[in-house]
């Protein structure tokens, strides 16, 4: 275990995840830790995120990510502008089931996405570096294209409609400000959940905004 994974840090995360209600057993407890030490060790020579402390990666990455876990379905999901590969590699220790694809245009943090699959052993992530606009998704799509820090609602919805499977959902992670956001939505798009997010140890102000298509699903309200 990295020198940066402290006996304070293993009880921030201990405290978070039962805060959240979300149970880890001892493989996702080591591997969460694990990443939170790769976050740091890469951090420092190829500043991947502003957040330096181990313990406020904890809080920043993965409690942030982990949040949205209860609204995640089964489907195959895409985590577009993931950056480190936040929330897709957190979402994919909790639930192996998943199969999760990393999407950034950054190669800096796609190679740390790819390293951090290896030495977790991941088999049910994918990390892919492409701009979205140019990605060609699977046959049929993504069930599921989250996003964290990526864009505007209006833009994430627009640039990654092509990769939207038909019935499928956006889940936008966004803060306060996204109330401004929802008026440049377009018609035939619809806020279809909406859900305020608790993330322990902070006072930041975080919503979970689920969109859908309004012809995807049109016996729904």
């Amino acid at each position: 275990m990295s020198d940066a994974v402290t006996p304070k840090v293993e009880a921030r995360l201990d405290e978070g995840f039962a805060a959240l209600g979300i149970g880890i057993d001892d493989v996702q407890r080591e591997r969460l830790l694990r990443l939170v030490g790769l976050l740091h060790k890469w951090n420092r020579a190829y500043n991947l995120t502003a957040i330096r402390s181990p313990e406020e990666m904890v809080v920043r990455h993965l409690l942030d990510s982990a949040v949205v876990l209860p609204f995640v379905g089964e489907a195959p999901l895409l985590d577009v502008g993931s950056g480190p590969g936040l929330p897709g590699l957190v979402l994919a220790i909790l639930e192996p089931a998943l199969a999760v694809t990393l999407l950034d245009s950054n190669g800096k943090k796609v190679r740390f996405q790819r390293q951090a699959v290896m030495e977790l052993g991941l088999g049910n992530v994918m990390p892919v570096q492409a701009r979205v606009e140019a990605f060609e998704p699977p046959v049929g799509g993504y069930a599921q294209v989250i996003s964290r820090a990526f864009a505007s609602l209006a833009d994430f919805v627009q640039l990654t409609d092509h990769l939207l499977a038909e019935g499928g959902r956006w889940l936008a992670m966004k803060g306060p400000a996204a109330d401004e956001e929802l008026a440049a939505l377009d018609t035939g798009l619809a806020i279809r959940e909406r859900h305020t997010l608790v993330v322990p140890f902070t006072t930041v102000e975080r919503q979970l905004l689920i969109v859908e298509r309004t012809d995807s699903n049109p016996g729904r309200p």
